[in-house]
């Protein structure tokens, strides 16, 4: 059972995800802050697996609430969702700590359907968040990128392992790679498991980071 608090400042979507993600076997809401200072204390008290943060609240923001979450209790894996994918906004919650950035637009099977990828390990951003993380990152130019590339063809990159690094970048888990790829789930964590390995990479984030760099997700 994933044990999850819910941080919003507005009751009725506090209450209304609360409802959605009860229906979920899976997901227990363990309970509910109206801002950042809440939710830290409601992890003191429940412990939860899983904080869902909204960005922008009064008094104590979701940055508040992020950076002091990570710092006491680090194990904590943090969503966030809210309204607000400008770059100022995404980049003050990835920095602060945050696992996952996903946007209000969601259907309710896609928030529990984050917060399980979250909660097992798989950093998860939105279509426009990583939409505008790529474009950001195209922009970007210099000596570095040259040698990304370098290490990527020494490397010696597959076809299948480009295909997997696309789904990575576009912010798919295991499963959804798995089953565009008409792959196992297994066959699937080896391979990235591989690709940290080859390119010298710590997790997906920096992989998705690495394929929009040298443009392997087009």
């Amino acid at each position: 059972m994933i044990r999850v608090v819910v941080a919003d400042d507005i009751q009725i979507l506090r209450q209304g995800l609360q409802a959605i993600l009860s229906k979920d076997p899976e997901i227990q809401v363990a309970g509910l802050a109206s801002n950042g200072k809440e939710a830290w204390e409601l992890c003191k008290i429940q412990e939860p697996d899983v904080v869902l943060m909204d960005m922008r609240m009064p008094e104590y923001d979701g940055t508040w609430g992020i950076e002091k979450i990570k710092k006491d209790f680090p194990s904590i894996k943090i969503v966030v969702l809210t309204t607000f994918d400008d770059r100022e906004t995404v980049d003050a919650a990835i920095q602060g700590g945050a696992d996952g950035y996903i946007l209000k637009e969601m259907d309710g099977e896609q928030v529990a359907r984050s917060i399980k990828a979250v909660y097992g390990g798989i950093r998860v951003f939105g279509d426009r968040v990583f939409e505008g993380m790529r474009q950001t990152m195209a922009r970007q130019d210099g000596p570095s990128n040259a040698a990304f590339v370098t290490d990527a063809l020494e490397a010696g990159i597959t076809r299948r392992e480009r295909d997997i690094m696309r789904c990575v970048a576009q912010g798919m888990d295991n499963k959804e790679i798995a089953a565009k790829l008409f792959l196992a789930e297994g066959t699937v964590r080896n391979n990235i498991s591989r690709l940290l390995e080859k390119l010298k990479l710590k997790d997906r984030t920096q992989l998705a980071v690495f394929t929009v760099k040298n443009h392997f997700d087009s």
